[in-house]
Protein backbone atom coordinates (compact mmCIF):
# COMPACT_ATOMS: atom_id res chain seq x y z
CA UNK A 1 0.00 0.00 0.00
CA UNK A 2 1.63 3.55 -1.15
CA UNK A 3 2.16 6.04 0.93
CA UNK A 4 -0.92 8.55 1.53
CA UNK A 5 -0.13 12.55 -0.22
CA UNK A 6 0.48 15.08 2.53
CA UNK A 7 -3.03 17.19 2.59
CA UNK A 8 -2.29 20.33 1.08
CA UNK A 9 -2.06 18.16 -2.25
CA UNK A 10 -5.06 15.97 -1.89
CA UNK A 11 -8.45 16.35 -3.25
CA UNK A 12 -11.12 15.16 -0.17
CA UNK A 13 -14.58 14.24 -0.90
CA UNK A 14 -17.43 14.92 1.88
CA UNK A 15 -20.45 12.85 1.47
CA UNK A 16 -22.63 14.33 3.84
CA UNK A 17 -21.39 17.60 4.58
CA UNK A 18 -24.53 19.81 5.28
CA UNK A 19 -24.31 19.72 9.06
CA UNK A 20 -22.65 18.40 12.28
CA UNK A 21 -19.68 15.72 11.61
CA UNK A 22 -20.01 16.38 7.59
CA UNK A 23 -19.51 20.09 8.24
CA UNK A 24 -16.82 19.86 10.95
CA UNK A 25 -14.86 17.67 8.66
CA UNK A 26 -14.87 19.50 5.61
CA UNK A 27 -14.05 22.89 7.45
CA UNK A 28 -10.85 21.54 9.44
CA UNK A 29 -9.96 19.55 6.16
CA UNK A 30 -9.37 23.13 5.14
CA UNK A 31 -8.17 24.89 8.06
CA UNK A 32 -4.98 21.77 7.67
CA UNK A 33 -4.49 23.03 3.94
CA UNK A 34 -6.45 20.93 1.65
CA UNK A 35 -6.51 22.38 -1.50
CA UNK A 36 -9.56 21.04 -3.22
CA UNK A 37 -12.33 20.35 -1.30
CA UNK A 38 -15.80 18.76 -2.69
CA UNK A 39 -18.39 18.84 0.14
CA UNK A 40 -21.91 16.82 -0.78
CA UNK A 41 -25.31 16.17 0.98
CA UNK A 42 -28.99 16.53 0.39
CA UNK A 43 -28.94 20.34 1.51
CA UNK A 44 -28.63 22.58 -1.20
CA UNK A 45 -28.81 25.59 0.93
CA UNK A 46 -26.64 24.47 3.65
CA UNK A 47 -23.76 22.86 0.92
CA UNK A 48 -24.02 26.75 -0.71
CA UNK A 49 -22.80 28.15 3.08
CA UNK A 50 -20.15 25.87 3.46
CA UNK A 51 -18.44 26.33 0.46
CA UNK A 52 -18.16 30.23 1.26
CA UNK A 53 -16.83 29.17 4.65
CA UNK A 54 -14.28 26.70 2.60
CA UNK A 55 -13.59 29.55 0.08
CA UNK A 56 -12.75 32.49 3.20
CA UNK A 57 -10.41 29.68 4.42
CA UNK A 58 -8.49 29.69 1.06
CA UNK A 59 -9.53 26.30 -0.42
CA UNK A 60 -11.12 25.75 -3.64
CA UNK A 61 -14.43 24.04 -2.80
CA UNK A 62 -17.23 22.90 -4.76
CA UNK A 63 -21.07 21.79 -4.16
CA UNK A 64 -22.45 18.63 -5.37
CA UNK A 65 -25.93 18.25 -4.24
CA UNK A 66 -26.08 14.60 -3.84
CA UNK A 67 -28.69 11.88 -1.99
CA UNK A 68 -26.81 9.02 -0.51
CA UNK A 69 -29.63 6.43 -0.87
CA UNK A 70 -29.32 7.37 -4.87
CA UNK A 71 -26.76 4.81 -6.33
CA UNK A 72 -26.91 6.85 -9.65
CA UNK A 73 -25.93 10.45 -7.63
CA UNK A 74 -23.18 9.26 -6.00
CA UNK A 75 -21.76 7.60 -8.59
CA UNK A 76 -22.41 10.96 -10.33
CA UNK A 77 -20.37 12.77 -7.82
CA UNK A 78 -17.30 10.45 -8.32
CA UNK A 79 -17.09 11.27 -11.77
CA UNK A 80 -18.25 15.40 -11.44
CA UNK A 81 -14.92 15.31 -8.71
CA UNK A 82 -12.62 13.26 -11.36
CA UNK A 83 -13.57 15.61 -14.35
CA UNK A 84 -13.08 18.97 -12.46
CA UNK A 85 -9.70 17.82 -10.26
CA UNK A 86 -8.70 15.02 -12.03
CA UNK A 87 -8.70 12.50 -9.10
CA UNK A 88 -9.71 11.54 -5.51
CA UNK A 89 -7.48 11.10 -2.35
CA UNK A 90 -9.53 10.96 0.33
CA UNK A 91 -13.12 10.09 0.50
CA UNK A 92 -15.58 10.69 3.80
CA UNK A 93 -18.32 9.28 3.91
CA UNK A 94 -20.82 10.68 6.79
CA UNK A 95 -24.58 10.36 6.22
CA UNK A 96 -26.81 9.04 9.25
CA UNK A 97 -30.05 9.46 9.95
CA UNK A 98 -31.95 8.13 13.10
CA UNK A 99 -35.68 7.60 14.20
CA UNK A 100 -35.72 7.23 18.25
CA UNK A 101 -38.82 4.59 19.80
CA UNK A 102 -39.36 1.83 21.34
CA UNK A 103 -39.00 -1.37 18.79
CA UNK A 104 -42.98 -1.95 18.39
CA UNK A 105 -43.57 1.54 17.79
CA UNK A 106 -41.57 2.58 14.98
CA UNK A 107 -43.22 1.63 11.78
CA UNK A 108 -41.07 -1.13 9.31
CA UNK A 109 -40.72 1.84 6.94
CA UNK A 110 -38.98 3.84 8.78
CA UNK A 111 -36.43 0.33 9.60
CA UNK A 112 -35.81 0.69 6.17
CA UNK A 113 -35.39 4.19 5.49
CA UNK A 114 -32.57 3.74 8.26
CA UNK A 115 -31.30 1.59 6.96
CA UNK A 116 -31.26 2.17 3.35
CA UNK A 117 -28.96 5.62 4.19
CA UNK A 118 -26.92 4.35 6.81
CA UNK A 119 -26.12 0.98 5.75
CA UNK A 120 -26.97 0.55 2.26
CA UNK A 121 -25.74 4.16 1.10
CA UNK A 122 -22.24 3.41 2.34
CA UNK A 123 -22.26 0.63 0.59
CA UNK A 124 -23.38 2.66 -2.37
CA UNK A 125 -20.72 5.00 -1.54
CA UNK A 126 -17.97 3.04 -1.08
CA UNK A 127 -18.46 1.17 -4.35
CA UNK A 128 -18.00 4.17 -6.24
CA UNK A 129 -15.62 5.65 -4.21
CA UNK A 130 -12.75 2.44 -4.20
CA UNK A 131 -12.22 2.41 -7.85
CA UNK A 132 -11.57 5.84 -7.71
CA UNK A 133 -9.36 6.12 -4.58
CA UNK A 134 -7.33 2.89 -6.72
CA UNK A 135 -6.87 5.06 -9.85
CA UNK A 136 -5.29 7.85 -7.80
CA UNK A 137 -3.09 4.82 -6.18
CA UNK A 138 -2.72 5.63 -2.51
CA UNK A 139 -6.58 6.66 -1.43
CA UNK A 140 -8.24 6.70 2.01
CA UNK A 141 -11.54 6.02 2.32
CA UNK A 142 -13.05 6.84 6.25
CA UNK A 143 -16.40 5.74 7.10
CA UNK A 144 -18.32 7.59 9.93
CA UNK A 145 -19.56 4.61 12.05
CA UNK A 146 -20.62 4.65 16.07
CA UNK A 147 -19.64 3.39 19.23
CA UNK A 148 -23.56 2.04 19.02
CA UNK A 149 -21.89 -0.45 16.25
CA UNK A 150 -20.34 -2.21 19.34
CA UNK A 151 -23.02 -1.24 21.69
CA UNK A 152 -26.84 -0.94 21.50
CA UNK A 153 -28.89 1.16 23.41
CA UNK A 154 -32.99 1.64 24.03
CA UNK A 155 -34.78 3.44 21.98
CA UNK A 156 -32.29 3.48 19.37
CA UNK A 157 -32.89 -0.06 17.45
CA UNK A 158 -33.02 0.81 14.05
CA UNK A 159 -29.60 3.28 14.36
CA UNK A 160 -27.80 0.59 16.77
CA UNK A 161 -28.62 -2.17 13.95
CA UNK A 162 -27.73 0.11 11.04
CA UNK A 163 -24.31 0.73 12.54
CA UNK A 164 -23.44 -2.77 13.75
CA UNK A 165 -23.98 -3.72 10.10
CA UNK A 166 -21.76 -0.87 8.86
CA UNK A 167 -18.73 -1.82 11.34
CA UNK A 168 -19.47 -5.37 9.53
CA UNK A 169 -18.99 -4.28 6.20
CA UNK A 170 -16.15 -2.01 6.86
CA UNK A 171 -14.31 -4.55 7.94
CA UNK A 172 -15.45 -7.21 4.86
CA UNK A 173 -14.02 -4.68 2.56
CA UNK A 174 -10.95 -3.77 4.50
CA UNK A 175 -10.11 -7.83 4.70
CA UNK A 176 -11.34 -7.82 0.75
CA UNK A 177 -9.02 -4.92 0.11
CA UNK A 178 -5.58 -6.17 1.90
CA UNK A 179 -6.20 -9.96 -0.06
CA UNK A 180 -6.40 -8.23 -3.56
CA UNK A 181 -3.28 -5.92 -2.49
CA UNK A 182 -5.27 -2.76 -3.11
CA UNK A 183 -4.11 0.60 -2.03
CA UNK A 184 -6.57 1.77 -0.67
CA UNK A 185 -6.92 1.94 3.16
CA UNK A 186 -10.76 1.68 4.92
CA UNK A 187 -10.79 3.69 8.21
CA UNK A 188 -14.18 3.38 10.27
CA UNK A 189 -14.88 6.56 12.92
CA UNK A 190 -16.88 5.31 16.27
CA UNK A 191 -18.23 8.59 17.69
CA UNK A 192 -19.57 8.44 21.07
CA UNK A 193 -22.29 11.28 22.14
CA UNK A 194 -21.17 14.60 19.84
CA UNK A 195 -22.86 17.81 19.96
CA UNK A 196 -23.64 18.11 16.75
CA UNK A 197 -27.57 19.25 15.75
CA UNK A 198 -28.25 15.36 14.74
CA UNK A 199 -30.48 14.78 17.80
CA UNK A 200 -32.54 17.68 16.28
CA UNK A 201 -32.58 16.29 12.97
CA UNK A 202 -34.02 12.72 14.10
CA UNK A 203 -37.36 11.55 14.12
CA UNK A 204 -38.76 10.76 17.76
CA UNK A 205 -41.76 8.41 18.72
CA UNK A 206 -41.33 9.44 22.16
CA UNK A 207 -43.60 12.75 22.09
CA UNK A 208 -40.31 14.45 23.40
CA UNK A 209 -36.81 15.55 21.44
CA UNK A 210 -33.68 13.79 21.58
CA UNK A 211 -30.69 14.64 23.61
CA UNK A 212 -26.92 13.33 23.44
CA UNK A 213 -26.39 11.35 26.64
CA UNK A 214 -23.93 12.96 28.51
CA UNK A 215 -20.45 13.11 28.60
CA UNK A 216 -20.78 15.20 25.17
CA UNK A 217 -17.72 15.90 23.07
CA UNK A 218 -17.34 18.85 19.90
CA UNK A 219 -18.18 17.90 16.91
CA UNK A 220 -14.12 19.16 16.02
CA UNK A 221 -13.17 15.49 17.65
CA UNK A 222 -14.48 13.95 15.28
CA UNK A 223 -13.38 16.21 12.63
CA UNK A 224 -9.63 15.74 13.82
CA UNK A 225 -9.77 12.04 13.62
CA UNK A 226 -11.13 11.96 10.27
CA UNK A 227 -8.31 14.94 9.21
CA UNK A 228 -5.79 12.71 10.88
CA UNK A 229 -6.84 9.13 9.34
CA UNK A 230 -6.61 10.80 5.68
CA UNK A 231 -2.62 10.43 6.12
CA UNK A 232 -2.47 8.06 9.13
CA UNK A 233 -5.17 5.37 8.28
CA UNK A 234 -6.16 3.43 11.20
CA UNK A 235 -8.57 0.38 11.31
CA UNK A 236 -11.13 1.93 13.76
CA UNK A 237 -10.84 5.42 15.91
CA UNK A 238 -12.94 5.97 18.89
CA UNK A 239 -13.88 9.58 19.05
CA UNK A 240 -14.55 10.75 22.53
CA UNK A 241 -12.99 8.87 25.49
CA UNK A 242 -16.75 7.42 26.91
CA UNK A 243 -16.49 5.09 23.81
CA UNK A 244 -14.37 3.26 25.71
CA UNK A 245 -16.73 2.72 28.06
CA UNK A 246 -19.47 1.70 25.87
CA UNK A 247 -16.89 -0.77 23.74
CA UNK A 248 -15.52 -2.61 27.18
CA UNK A 249 -18.68 -2.88 28.57
CA UNK A 250 -19.67 -4.65 25.47
CA UNK A 251 -17.06 -7.01 25.58
CA UNK A 252 -16.88 -7.65 29.67
CA UNK A 253 -20.13 -7.92 30.55
CA UNK A 254 -23.11 -7.42 28.30
CA UNK A 255 -25.35 -8.61 30.18
CA UNK A 256 -24.41 -6.41 33.09
CA UNK A 257 -24.54 -3.37 30.39
CA UNK A 258 -28.00 -4.50 29.11
CA UNK A 259 -29.03 -4.07 32.88
CA UNK A 260 -28.05 -0.52 33.74
CA UNK A 261 -29.16 0.82 30.30
CA UNK A 262 -32.08 -0.59 30.95
CA UNK A 263 -33.03 2.15 33.67
CA UNK A 264 -30.71 4.95 32.98
CA UNK A 265 -30.92 5.05 28.71
CA UNK A 266 -34.24 6.67 28.51
CA UNK A 267 -33.75 9.34 30.53
CA UNK A 268 -30.20 10.33 29.62
CA UNK A 269 -31.31 10.33 25.81
CA UNK A 270 -34.79 12.19 26.07
CA UNK A 271 -35.46 16.04 27.01
CA UNK A 272 -38.76 17.23 28.56
CA UNK A 273 -39.19 19.61 25.73
CA UNK A 274 -42.06 18.13 23.13
CA UNK A 275 -41.34 17.28 20.13
CA UNK A 276 -42.62 19.24 16.97
CA UNK A 277 -42.64 16.72 14.33
CA UNK A 278 -39.64 17.65 12.19
CA UNK A 279 -36.45 15.60 11.09
CA UNK A 280 -34.79 15.09 7.99
CA UNK A 281 -35.43 11.32 7.50
CA UNK A 282 -37.14 11.72 4.24
CA UNK A 283 -36.09 15.29 3.75
CA UNK A 284 -32.96 17.56 2.96
CA UNK A 285 -31.10 19.19 6.09
CA UNK A 286 -33.17 22.74 6.38
CA UNK A 287 -31.41 26.03 6.36
CA UNK A 288 -27.80 27.02 5.71
CA UNK A 289 -27.04 24.18 8.01
CA UNK A 290 -24.79 23.95 11.37
CA UNK A 291 -21.64 22.22 13.31
CA UNK A 292 -23.49 22.44 16.81
CA UNK A 293 -26.47 21.31 17.93
CA UNK A 294 -28.14 22.63 21.43
CA UNK A 295 -26.48 21.16 23.15
CA UNK A 296 -23.01 22.40 22.53
CA UNK A 297 -22.77 24.40 25.18
CA UNK A 298 -22.19 21.35 27.21
CA UNK A 299 -19.55 19.73 24.92
CA UNK A 300 -15.76 18.39 25.68
CA UNK A 301 -13.52 19.62 23.21
CA UNK A 302 -10.43 17.40 23.71
CA UNK A 303 -10.06 13.45 23.87
CA UNK A 304 -6.71 11.87 24.35
CA UNK A 305 -8.61 8.40 23.91
CA UNK A 306 -9.04 9.15 20.28
CA UNK A 307 -5.50 11.17 19.96
CA UNK A 308 -3.55 8.02 20.90
CA UNK A 309 -5.97 5.47 18.81
CA UNK A 310 -5.19 8.11 15.92
CA UNK A 311 -1.32 8.00 16.38
CA UNK A 312 -0.69 4.51 17.70
CA UNK A 313 -0.15 2.09 14.97
CA UNK A 314 -1.54 -1.60 16.15
CA UNK A 315 0.72 -4.89 15.84
CA UNK A 316 -2.73 -6.26 13.58
CA UNK A 317 -2.25 -3.15 11.32
CA UNK A 318 0.74 -3.71 10.48
CA UNK A 319 0.09 -7.25 9.34
CA UNK A 320 -2.96 -5.97 7.26
CA UNK A 321 -0.56 -3.53 5.62
CA UNK A 322 2.18 -6.10 4.80
CA UNK A 323 -0.68 -8.79 3.41
CA UNK A 324 -1.70 -5.28 1.20
CA UNK A 325 1.87 -5.53 -0.08
CA UNK A 326 2.51 -9.36 -1.21
CA UNK A 327 1.85 -10.48 -4.83
CA UNK A 328 -2.05 -11.48 -4.82
CA UNK A 329 -2.46 -15.48 -5.82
Amino acid sequence: MSSPRPLTDQVVVVLGASSGIGRATALEFARQGVPRIVVASRGVEALGTLVDELTGLGTEAVAVPTDISDETAVHDLVRSTETRFGRIDTWVTVPGVSVYGNVVDIDLAEFRRVLEVNVLGHVAAAQAAVPALERAGAGGLIGIGSVLGYRAVPLQGPYAASKFALRAFYDVLRMELAEAGSPVSVSTILPASIATPFFEHSRSKTGFVPKPPPPVYAPEVVADAVVRAATHPRREVPAGDAALGFIAGQRFSPALTDAVLSVAGRPTQMTDRPDDGTDILDTPTPGPGSVRGSHADQAIRTSPVTRLAGTVLRPGELLLRARQRMPRR
